[in-house]
């Protein structure tokens, strides 16, 4: 296609390559006036995510476990019909697609490793519980009689 904004960037030196795109076009019920009736303005973009050579393969398990729920024998498919231009549409699709593989392939994030209490905290809150206790121990009515 001439003048494409692409390529689209998933993450560092990886993009989507135009070729591996899948574009169906088709009315949208979205926002238009007159005219929308008569044109295409929804796209609907898919990609194979399970035969592209355009990720490496670690990312492409990363996806293809994250984007289960997603995928439709191997395929992602993103849907765009938000402005009454199909151009627009095309642009949208494709930024989305490319978002959301930037976040199924991201690394998994580090560990958490839990943080000890220091010891002078702990001996602050046990000596300001025992100091609660005697309060209210003082507060008992056995030596008012």
């Amino acid at each position: 296609m001439v003048g494409m904004s692409g390529p689209y960037v998933v993450r560092g030196s990886v993009s989507l390559p135009e070729a591996e795109l899948m574009w169906r076009f088709s009315r949208s019920s979205g926002p238009g006036g007159q005219h929308v009736n008569t044109s295409d303005s929804q796209v609907e973009l898919r990609f194979d995510l399970e035969r592209t050579e355009a990720l490496p393969e670690v990312w492409k398990a990363r996806a293809l476990e994250r984007l289960a729920g997603r995928l439709v024998d191997g395929v992602v498919t993103v849907r765009a019909s938000e402005h009454r231009s199909q151009w627009r549409n095309r642009e949208t699709a494709a930024v989305r697609l490319a978002a959301l593989l930037a976040e199924a392939t991201a690394p998994p994030p580090k560990p958490r490793r839990p943080t000890r209490i220091p010891r002078g905290i702990n001996e602050r809150r046990l000596r300001q519980k025992k100091q609660r206790s005697e309060t209210k121990r003082g507060r008992t009515g056995r030596d008012w009689g």
